[in-house]
């Protein structure tokens, strides 16, 4: 049985009698005029009409003088009708090809074919080839089915043959676009400002998370990968600007999950003269958006969960509902009946953590049970440390999750913009901090002196991929092209570059 090396041996072996000819295997060039769906869908209004399609080889026959070669380009196949006579002969100073030379193509390679828009016999939509070049010689063969590539590891770490051969793979990056695109559009039309903010930073803060650390060169200091947009972003509404966002990779050196990835992509926005209940109003109308527009539906389905998206949704409070589910007081914390209830869940915890901690892993208990859609508001302070306290129950704060098929979509609240208040809650997120707590916020001093210097009532979000893969209903390995793995090479191309140190 042939192997893998085998195979490319042979395609070397082909590439050698191309370039023998004097044709270049990989030019630089192509010309092509139309899509190969184009074709196919306006055939009656094109038909006769000279074009030059492109694409990759899936399937070649050859028989005698009659040669039939099915490319493929992003948005289908089509069918080259190749005969002698009508093909031009080998033109090795355009880089043409002969109907000789086709044995030397292999399914894979890319090539170029000009001509007209035909009907064969059998009512094939094709072109009648007259010029046919090589553009690129694949070396290695690509499986042709989804079940001749179908392990989970392999996909993931050969993603560029996932995508080639799996047809829903390639569809679900697009969406993932789509995605992106509604959400900025969204925001851009309601006079939002994109503004890049660092992805490195000499104090990182903005959420509970543990981050990257590197060291730069030119300033001989250690900085962070940023784990939120959202300190710099708010400076910008400290710098005059009323409404700004950015869409971008934020990294969390977290574990690895269904709903986790330490480098994803986030989007934040901050809008001036708002407060929570504006903000409530204005990305539920914008999570409708940006469904619609990537789906074409609000109704999804996720692990026997089943939710609606088109409604006004329920507002429930975070005390609320923790009373009703586990009999649990967040304003009076039971350490020991937080720990029984986690341990009775079989749900792991650092038996050092605090009642904050704990807290967290209680309502996670609910969250995933929950399908929602509704809003989780009137957190508890120690929880929320970057939000106003409402001016009715000092014990909470005006912030808001929306809860959807058991995940929370999305953090918004009405900013803390005291300096005062906010310095104190960062020097006890600290305290935490130094005790142990790698995810609880650095002391950001610049950040308090820029409030300082005032920053006005200020409404605030952000959100994560995590909303697209949820909805998609794929993991995050699956909901990204390139998912982090422990680096491997194969032992097939560690023989075939054994000359090579790898």
């Amino acid at each position: 049985m042939a192997t893998l090396q085998d195979f490319r041996d042979e395609r070397i072996r082909k590439l050698e009698e191309i370039k023998k000819l004097g044709i270049n295997p990989y030019p630089a060039n192509s010309g092509r005029t139309i899509m190969a769906a184009e074709a196919t869908k306006s055939f009656e209004k094109l038909q006769g009409r000279t074009e030059t399609v492109v694409g990759r080889i899936k399937s070649i026959r050859k028989f005698g003088k009659l040669a039939f070669i099915v490319v493929e380009d992003f948005s289908g196949s089509l069918q080259l009708f190749i005969r002698d006579g009508e093909i031009g002969n080998v033109n090795p100073e355009n880089g043409e090809l002969g109907i000789k030379q086709l044995n030397l193509l292999d399914t894979g390679d890319f090539v170029e074919a000009i001509g007209e828009i035909i009907k064969t016999q059998t009512g094939e939509i094709s072109i009648g080839v007259k010029t046919l070049r090589l553009l690129a010689k694949s070396l290695r063969p690509m499986p042709l089915q989804h079940e001749e590539f179908s392990d989970k590891e392999e996909r993931l770490r050969r993603r560029y043959i996932d995508i080639n051969v799996n047809k829903d793979v390639r569809d679900r990056f697009v969406r993932r676009s789509k995605f992106w695109q509604a959400t900025r559009q969204f925001l851009l039309d309601h006079d939002f400002i994109e503004i890049n903010t660092p992805v490195l930073e000499h104090t990182t803060g903005g959420a509970d998370a543990n981050p990257f650390v590197t060291h730069m060169d030119a300033l001989s200091q250690d900085f962070y990968l940023r784990i939120s947009q959202e300190l710099p972003l708010k400076r910008l509404i400290g710098a005059g600007y009323e409404r700004v966002f950015d869409i971008g990779p934020r990294f969390r050196n977290e574990g690895i999950d269904e709903e986790h990835l330490p480098e994803h992509i986030s989007m934040e926005s901050y809008a001036a003269y708002q407060d929570h209940e504006d903000g409530m109003k204005f990305y539920e109308a914008m999570i409708k958006y940006v469904a619609n527009e990537t789906w074409g539906t609000l109704q999804f389905e996720r692990d026997g969960l089943k939710v609606d998206l088109d409604q006004d949704w329920p507002r429930i409070s975070y005390a609320d509902i923790m009373r009703e589910k586990f009999d649990v007081d967040v304003f009076n914390p039971d350490s020991k009946q937080l720990k029984k209830i986690l341990t009775e869940s079989k749900v792991e915890f650092d038996k050092n953590a605090n009642d904050s901690r704990l807290l967290d892993g209680v309502w996670k208990l609910i969250r995933r049970q929950s399908a929602g859609p509704f809003w989780l508001i009137n957190e508890p302070v120690e929880i929320s440390p970057l939000a106003k306290c409402d001016p009715q129950d000092s014990r909470v704060t005006q912030r808001f999750h929306p809860i959807i098929l058991g995940t929370e979509l999305g953090n918004g609240f009405s900013e803390l913009n005291d300096p005062v208040d906010q310095l104190a809650r960062f020097v006890e997120q600290q305290k935490m901090r130094d005790d142990g707590d790698n995810e609880a916020m650095m002391l950001d001093i610049d950040f308090v002196e820029m409030l300082e210097y005032g920053m006005p009532p200020t409404c605030g979000w952000g959100s994560s991929e995590r909303n697209f893969w949820l909805l998609e209903g794929v993991s995050g390995r699956e909901g990204v092209p390139f998912p982090h793995m422990r680096h491997e090479i194969s032992d097939v191309t560690r023989e075939i570059y054994k000359d090579v140190k790898l």
